[in-house]
């Protein structure tokens, strides 16, 4: 008996369709616990995950639809072109795992399944090699300032010049308003002179700033910042 389904892009069976999905569902799972067992800091989402695993499936379908169609392509581009994503991605590499999860789809539904197996173990075990061994790290630990100020005065000359004394190098991260606008928190992130006290600095700041509350973060990861 013949299930080839017929399409104006071309003829696939239901076996292409199951091997492609299921294909590309292995992958992205394997994408998915790479990205579990490297991921660093305290942002790790779940969801995120699964929908690694979505996207890949997805994608594979999408491919599996388009063909080699190219209207059929456009049309597809102009559909999913009004979706809006409202979620900010916290870190750079999580774009870089949605691009591979994508790839992986692509190749899946494309039935290019040796090409789909082969790069996703070898981009894999690359991010496997850089978490082992750390590649790329900076040595060098920095602190978060936390600074709450009165709103409507402005401390921020006061502020830098502390920190030019205690400090190599500082950065304004963000700043806003608290405690219904009566209050300003500014956030730096600054790498303290070597035989500077973190209290040196609170004292310092503090009386630049009539006395407000002062917060050090020492050994914070700024990359969550």
């Amino acid at each position: 008996m013949n299930f080839d389904l017929q399409e104006l892009s071309g003829t696939f069976s239901v076996a292409d369709v199951v091997v492609a999905l299921a294909l590309s569902f292995v992958l992205s799972t394997v994408i998915g616990y790479t990205y579990r067992y490297t991921h660093r800091n305290v942002s790790y989402s779940q969801s995120y995950v699964q929908t690694l695993v979505i996207v890949g499936m997805i994608v594979a379908l999408i491919m599996l639809i388009v063909g080699s169609n190219l209207a059929r392509a456009f049309t597809l581009m102009g559909a999913l072109s009004v979706v809006r994503f409202r979620n900010a991605i916290k870190e750079t590499r999580d774009v870089g795992f949605i691009f591979l999860a994508m790839a992986i789809g692509m190749a899946c539904g494309a039935r290019f399944y040796t090409l789909a197996v082969a790069g996703a173990v070898t981009i894999c075990v690359v991010i496997l090699i850089m978490f082992k061994f750390n590649w790329f790290a900076l040595d060098v630990q920095r602190q978060v300032v936390k600074v709450q100020v009165p709103t409507g005065e402005d401390y921020g000359p006061a502020i830098s010049d502390v920190l030019i004394k205690y400090t190599t190098e500082y950065e304004l991260v963000s700043t806003e308003t608290i405690r219904g606008g009566a209050l300003t928190e500014v956030f730096y992130t600054v790498q303290m002179k070597k035989g500077t006290e973190p209290g040196d600095l609170v004292s310092a700041l503090q009386e630049r700033t009539s006395g407000q509350r002062v917060t050090i973060l020492t050994g914070y990861d700024t990359t969550d910042l």
